[in-house]
């Protein structure tokens, strides 16, 4: 159901323990892990933990991390998905891209397909993502999905930007 997603030009797949090496790869990668682990190398360890929450989110809520790879020749360029991050009642966006990947609209194709089943499918009445000030990237992503700055916060010592979205009546 969930599992699989098509977007005009992406494959969405749910990351399950068979992708563990694959899934470690992306996380480690000096491009990913500058905003979206930061700047920490995560241990296969930890990723299994990860994939465990994720395949657990998936059975129970219907949402988790899908790699993101192209329909045309197959290739991995990231992950896109749904996760909880500093307490938030309810999961944030996020996505990853592989340096490759960049400047090619991927990004904001798959997100605004998960904006779309957040409130379709899940029917979250309004969907949040944060992301390193200094992420310009991703700042500029949310606000080409029309999210709006809601709040900035200092999480360990770093400015985090806080954006938000509401489902439309």
């Amino acid at each position: 159901m969930c599992r699989s997603l098509n977007t005009e030009r992406l494959q969405l797949k749910a990351i399950t323990e068979n992708e563990l090496y694959i899934f470690h790869e992306v996380l480690v990668d000096p491009f990913v892990r500058k905003y979206l682990c930061d700047d920490k190398i995560l241990s296969l360890a930890q990723t299994q933990e990860f994939i465990e929450v994720n395949q657990k989110n998936f059975d129970e809520q219907q949402f988790g991390l899908w790699l993101m790879y192209t329909k045309s020749i197959h290739e991995l360029i990231g992950f896109v998905g749904f996760w909880y991050f500093f307490d938030e009642p309810q999961p944030q966006l996020l996505y990853a891209l592989l340096p490759n990947a960049t400047k090619k609209g991927y990004a904001t194709e798959a997100v605004s397909h998960l904006i779309e089943y957040g409130f379709k499918q899940l029917r979250y009445k309004y969907l949040m993502a944060s992301c390193d000030e200094p992420n310009l990237e991703s700042r500029k992503l949310a606000e080409k999905l029309g999210m709006k700055l809601v709040e900035k916060r200092d999480v360990n010592e770093k400015p985090i930007l806080f954006f938000r979205i509401d489902q439309k009546v």
